[in-house]
C-alpha cells in the first residue's frame, strides 16, 4: 500500500500556509538550539497566547474551569502546557509529547587546559552521534553558568554574524594513512572531542599564556571564573542557521529536527485550539530523551503524573489517589518523535515499503525498539484504527514506519514510559534524513501535515 506524496494534494493557499509554517519553524530552530531556551522560548509564546504559570493557583488554591490555560516549566528544562476542556480528567486528557533535547557535545565541570599555545575544553558527548561527523566545523557555545552567589549568567557565542566560532581540528589528509584505515567508529573518539577556544597568549603571563588568554576573555565579557564552570552547563552544538534546502526549496536542513520538529508541531497545535476543547489537552515537551530520558526532567521523572495530580486537586470538588490513576489510564497519546526517512543511497539499510518518505505525510510508529521489538511500546490495534479515522477525516496526508530492517539497529522514545499508566500510546513523527548528524533534512510538507494531525488529534480523540 503506497501513500500518496502529499505534495500533490496541495492548493496555492495551503502552499502558503506551509511556507509561513515553515518560516516560523525555521525560527524556532535557530532561537531554541538547546533544551533550555527551547523552554524560555515556549514560555513567551505559551504567556503570549493566553497561558499563566499551573504554580500560580496552586500557591493561592484558586480553582480551575474548563477553557483555562496553564503552563509547568520543569527546572526550565522541560515544559508541559495544558488547556482544560469540558470533561473531567478522569475521562482522559489528549496529550502530544516531545522531545526538546537533541544530540551534542557538552563541556565538562573542569574543562580548561593548554597544549602547544593551543587553550582546549574537555568534552563529554551527549547522545548518540558519529563522532567524525563533529570535527573540522564551526561550533557554538550554548548554556549558563551557575554561580555561588545565585546568579545565572547565560552564554551564547558562535550565533551572531560577528561572533567567534569555535570548534575541533582534524588531521589533515596528507597525515592520515593510519587514521584512515581505523573503523569509522574510532575514527575519532571521545577523548578526542576537545574544543580549540583560544591561541593567543596573554601578554605577560608565563604559566599557560594561552589558557590565561581565555579566562581573561571569560572574566571581562561574562565575569566568570575558571571555578564557575563547576556549576555550568556549556553545550556545544553546530553554528549554522536553518536554511531551505533543495533547488525546489521543499526541505529544511537544520540542527536539531531531532526532536524540535515534533515539539514545534506540538506547540502550534495546542496553540491552535481556540475554543474549550471537549478534552483537556496537553502538550509536553520533556528533556533527556537522547540519554534515557533520565533525570530530574527526564520522562522517567514524576512531573507530568504530579501536574495531573494538581490539576485534579483544582478542578474536582473532591481529589483522590484513584481519581488520579483513573485520569492517567484514560488519556490518550502521540508520542512525537521523527522516524528515520528511506534514503535511497543506504536503501540496504531500509525494508522500502514499511519506510517513512519525506513528503508522504506525518507517519506512525505502532512500535519502535530494537531487533525483538525489545525496549518498545506497541500500539493496540484499535487505538491505531481511531486514529485512522481521525486522520483520513480531516484530510491527513499520513503513513506508517519501522525504524530501518529488524536486525539492522533500531531506537526507543517517550511512548513505553507514558504506556505504564496503561494508556494508549503510538509513535507519531516526521521523518528525517541524516538523523542525529550535525545538520539534518526534513520536508515541509510533513512538517506541516505534522501540525495537522496534532491538531485534529488533539481536537477528535
Amino acid at each position: 500500500m503506497e501513500r500518496p506524496n502529499a505534495w500533490k494534494t496541495y492548493n496555492e493557499a495551503q502552499l502558503a500556509e506551509l511556507e509561513a509554517i515553515s518560516k516560523k519553524y525555521r525560527a524556532y530552530l535557530d532561537n531554541g538550539k538547546t533544551e533550555r531556551e527551547c523552554v524560555t522560548e515556549t514560555v513567551a509564546i505559551a504567556e503570549a497566547n493566553g497561558y499563566t504559570n499551573l504554580n500560580d493557583a496552586i500557591k493561592t488554591g484558586t480553582p480551575l474551569q474548563p477553557g483555562a490555560k496553564v503552563y509547568v516549566n520543569c527546572m526550565g528544562k522541560a515544559i508541559m502546557l495544558f488547556h482544560l476542556g469540558k470533561a473531567p480528567l478522569t475521562e482522559g486528557i489528549n496529550i502530544v509529547g516531545a522531545h526538546i533535547d537533541s544530540p551534542r557535545i557538552d563541556i565538562k565541570q573542569n574543562p580548561f587546559y593548554e597544549d602547544t599555545d593551543f587553550a582546549y575544553a574537555d568534552t563529554h558527548y551527549y547522545g548518540g552521534i558519529k563522532k567524525y561527523q563533529w570535527v573540522a566545523r564551526a561550533l557554538a557555545l550554548h548554556g549558563v553558568v551557575a554561580k555561588k552567589d545565585g546568579t545565572v549568567v547565560d552564554v551564547v557565542i558562535g550565533e551572531d554574524a560577528d561572533d567567534p566560532v569555535v570548534g575541533i581540528s582534524d588531521l589533515l589528509i596528507h597525515l592520515s594513512a593510519e587514521q584512515m584505515g581505523k573503523k569509522a567508529s574510532e575514527v575519532i573518539t571521545g577523548e578526542g572531542l576537545d574544543i580549540m577556544l583560544a591561541g593567543r597568549p596573554l601578554e605577560g603571563e608565563e604559566k599557560e599564556p594561552v589558557k590565561a588568554m581565555l579566562l581573561s576573555i571569560l572574566k571581562e565579557k561574562y565575569d566568570i571564573e575558571e571555578e564557575d564552570m563547576l556549576s555550568a552547563e556549556i553545550e556545544v552544538v553546530p553554528a549554522d542557521k536553518a536554511r531551505d534546502y533543495g533547488l525546489d526549496r521543499s526541505m529544511i536542513l537544520g540542527y536539531g529536527h531531532d526532536d524540535r520538529v515534533c515539539s514545534f508541531a506540538s506547540l502550534e497545535a495546542i496553540l491552535s485550539l481556540t475554543e474549550t476543547p471537549d478534552y483537556t489537552c496537553c502538550c509536553l515537551l520533556a528533556d533527556k530523551e537522547e540519554i534515557g530520558s533520565v533525570g530530574a526532567t527526564g520522562m522517567q521523572a514524576k512531573y507530568f503524573e504530579n501536574a495531573m495530580a494538581e490539576l485534579l486537586n483544582l478542578t474536582s470538588p473532591v481529589y483522590s489517589e484513584l481519581n488520579l490513576r483513573r485520569a492517567l489510564a484514560a488519556c490518550r497519546m502521540l508520542s512525537c518523535d521523527v522516524s528515520a526517512g528511506f534514503d535511497p543511497l543506504y536503501a540496504g539499510a531500509f525494508e522500502k515499503k514499511n519506510a517513512a518518505i519525506l513528503g508522504r505525510g506525518v507517519c506512525y510508529n505502532k512500535f519502535t525498539g530494537r531487533g525483538g521489538k525489545g525496549g518498545s511500546n506497541d500500539a493496540n490495534a484499535e487505538y491505531i484504527g481511531r486514529l485512522r479515522k481521525i486522520m483520513d477525516d480531516n484530510n491527513i496526508c499520513w503513513q506508517t514506519a519501522e525504524l530501518g530492517k529488524v536486525d539492522q539497529g533500531g531506537g526507543g522514545t517517550i511512548a513505553y514510559i507514558c504506556a505504564l499508566y496503561g494508556m494508549e500510546v503510538i509513535d507519531s513523527g516526521v521523518a528525517v534524513l541524516s538523523m542525529h548528524a550535525p545538520l539534518e533534512v526534513i520536508s515541509k510538507a510533513d512538517l506541516y501535515e505534522a501540525v495537522k494531525a496534532y491538531t485534529a488529534f488533539m481536537k477528535n480523540a
